[in-house]
């Protein structure tokens, strides 16, 4: 298969949406990173994001749609996930709710579960692809599964942990602004809980909520949301993380300047937006990785988690 590159133009959208209409999938930018999007109402065109990443089928997926009507349509809010809703959305806000009856989402985006994760995404590509589709289209990062997640159409398509052959085309909207996956909340018993960090700060969240957040540790062998893999986001190299830097590695900065910065500043927005980018490069340098302390808080708790994945055990 050979994987077109399209512009993000209204040929472009018009090719990307036919594809779509076909059973193909497509890697569109969103702001958080690039998704490999499908019809999330054809089984057979889901199952190709599963193959085309290597990705677990225990592992469910995440529904984009164009609007918070178009969400209602699909599961039941609850005045709490409402509030988030129309504070967060569009953005990186992914919540996981109960899916109604009569949805039409293949049970593969669930893989078996009664509850669907929602996002409804800000990036103008994205959301003109959600309109010229007229699709909820389900859309995990376009990467091949457990590797370093994409944020430009350069590395979807890259020969190591990239998707070319593997995927109909890729709509280059240059790259993602923020650069980590969405933040996701569900209630499994109730109580607002933190299923994954990521690009809205949980602070942000249990101020708007009036209270914390519920953080059960994640079971991987079951996950009831994206992200949770033990193994995640990683690099072919080894990853020290909290280092300083040891002779033979190539060391990711924060706070100070080099060649593998983060942020000279200790921005953790600017962090966020080049991790992945960074490690990606850090990686193709062939020697061992470390990385300087992060803080672990707004943002750089979504950092962390991503680093500690990447650090994992492979399996």
């Amino acid at each position: 298969m050979q994987t077109l590159r399209l512009s993000p133009d209204g040929p472009g959208l018009a090719r990307a949406a036919a594809l779509l209409a076909e059973g193909a999938c497509v890697a569109m930018p969103t702001e958080t990173v690039y998704g490999l999007a499908a019809d999330a109402r054809d089984g057979a065109a889901v199952a190709r994001i599963y193959a085309a990443k290597g990705r677990p089928g225990f592992n469910p997926l995440i529904v984009h749609v164009a609007d918070l009507g178009a969400a209602q349509a699909l599961a039941a809010f609850s005045d709490q996930a409402l509030l988030l809703a129309r504070r967060f959305w569009p953005g990186a806000l992914t919540l996981v709710l109960p899916l109604r009856a009569g949805s039409g989402i293949a049970s593969l985006v669930t893989a078996g579960l009664d509850t669907v994760g929602l996002r409804v995404p800000a990036h103008p590509v994205a959301q003109a692809l959600l309109r010229a589709s007229a699709a909820p289209l389900a859309a995990p990062s376009a990467n091949a599964s457990g590797r370093i997640s994409p944020t430009t159409a350069d590395h979807v398509l890259a020969p190591e942990g990239g998707l070319d052959g593997r995927i109909a085309a890729v709509l280059d909207g240059g790259p993602c602004p923020l650069g980590l996956e969405s933040t996701i909340i569900g209630w499994p018993d109730g109580r607002p809980t933190l299923l994954r960090p990521g690009g809205i700060p949980a602070e942000e969240i249990e101020a708007l909520l009036g209270g914390p957040l519920a953080r059960p540790q994640a079971d991987p062998a079951a996950p009831n949301a994206p992200g949770q893999l033990g193994s995640h986001y990683a690099p072919r190299a080894s990853l020290r993380l909290n280092a300083h830097p040891a002779p033979g590695e190539t060391h990711l900065t924060f706070g100070q300047p080099g060649p593998f910065s983060l942020s000279d500043a200790g921005d953790l927005t600017q962090a966020a937006a080049r991790l992945f980018d960074l490690l990606r490069r850090a990686d193709a340098q062939g020697r061992p990785i470390s990385v300087a302390p992060i803080p672990d808080h707004g943002l750089g708790a979504a950092i962390n988690d991503r680093l500690r994945r990447a650090a994992a055990p492979r399996p």
